[in-house]
């Protein structure tokens, strides 16, 4: 069975760190993934290691295990370099209360300004000004209220919120790898034909 072609979920992911003794939440280490493609051409191996230090083993528990691991990066990598624009953080979705759906954006948006914030000042001379505002609304996000009840208007502002992440980790790895995908400027106010 090969999960080359699988496309994987938050659960998919969380069973993996649970056969390793991790009941920790995806949602961080996906957070700091996105940020790492962006800025840091995160590679495989790299990868890999990252995830094994955050799961506190030395290496995968099975080759299974390591293909999972290494196509969740691959697939964010396809998802944020794709003309498609059909990124999505790896958040627990429906199946999940939304109570722990914010509770995840929170820690993937605290994963994710992690590794901005290691990069320091240098990365983000080079940024438009529309990067520079949804990195710094993300810091708000880190301060969410997780303790919300399962309501439309909750569910609607989640989604809202989940969506300034989604386009802020785009536009992180847009403005890095200028021609991947081939997308407008967002400050071009020229229409497009």
């Amino acid at each position: 069975m090969s999960l080359i072609n699988e496309r994987q979920d938050f659960s998919d992911i969380a069973d993996t760190f649970l056969l390793h003794g991790s009941m920790q939440s995806p949602a961080f280490l996906d957070g700091r993934l996105c940020a790492s493609l962006a800025l840091h051409d995160l590679n495989a191996e790299a990868w890999l290691e990252a995830v094994c230090l955050s799961l506190g083993v030395e290496q995968p528990r099975d080759e299974a295990a390591a293909e999972r691991l290494l196509g969740w990066r691959r697939q964010t990598l396809e998802a944020l370099a794709g003309s498609e624009l059909n990124f999505e953080p790896l958040l627990p979705d429906e199946l999940f209360s939304l109570a722990e759906r914010a509770q995840g954006l929170k820690e993937w948006t605290q994963g994710f300004l992690e590794v901005i914030q290691d990069a320091g000042e240098a990365p983000r001379r080079d940024w438009s000004e529309a990067l520079r505002e949804a990195i710094d609304d993300l810091q708000g996000l880190t301060a969410i209220e997780t303790e919300i009840d399962d309501s439309a208007e909750n569910e609607n502002d989640l989604f809202a919120l989940t969506e300034h992440a989604r386009m802020a980790a785009m536009l992180l790895y847009t403005e890095h790898h200028p021609g991947q995908p081939q997308v407008e400027q967002v400050d071009d106010p020229a229409p497009q034909h």
